[in-house]
């Protein structure tokens, strides 16, 4: 097999597999910091709940679509949090927090193991163009460590 057919098959590697799973691994990191976000406003508002002593509280709730309405809350010494896949489980506030500490400690975790899969796919994809440079005859040139290839 020649350079010819080896560089449409390269390139179609790189575009159809590389930067597809790229993609796919970035969207998921931006999902899990989105958790890690929403996990952490969860805490900010257990820790003013805290704070309260277990006195009633007015708050707004969202009911979808940003359409919010008063409710008011007569004991704050508990409360209902989502534990995924549909489930919620009726916790104190310190068994939230802990809760909330375990499960931003775990999305954390992931979100590094997403962050080495990205660099590894990263040096997947300069690879496979320094092949193609290769084949196609190119000198190879020193790549300036700013340039950023766009993946």
């Amino acid at each position: 097999m020649g350079a010819e057919e080896k560089v449409p098959r390269y390139e179609a590697f790189v575009s159809d597999v590389l930067q597809r799973d790229l993609r796919r691994v970035q969207e998921q990191r931006e999902q899990v910091h989105e958790e890690i976000t929403q996990h952490l406003r969860l805490k900010a508002l257990i820790e003013r709940l805290q704070e309260s002593d277990g006195q009633a509280v007015q708050t707004q709730v969202d009911l979808g679509c940003n359409f919010f309405v008063t409710a008011d809350v007569p004991d704050t010494s508990r409360i209902f949090v989502a534990l995924g896949y549909g489930f919620f489980a009726e916790l104190t506030l310190l068994e939230a927090l802990r809760f909330v500490d375990r499960k931003t400690k775990l999305l954390m975790e992931l979100s590094k193991s997403l962050t080495k899969d990205s660099a590894k796919i990263k040096a997947n994809i300069r690879m496979v163009l320094e092949a193609l440079r290769e084949l196609q005859g190119f000198q190879h040139q020193p790549e300036d460590p700013r340039r950023d290839l766009g993946f």
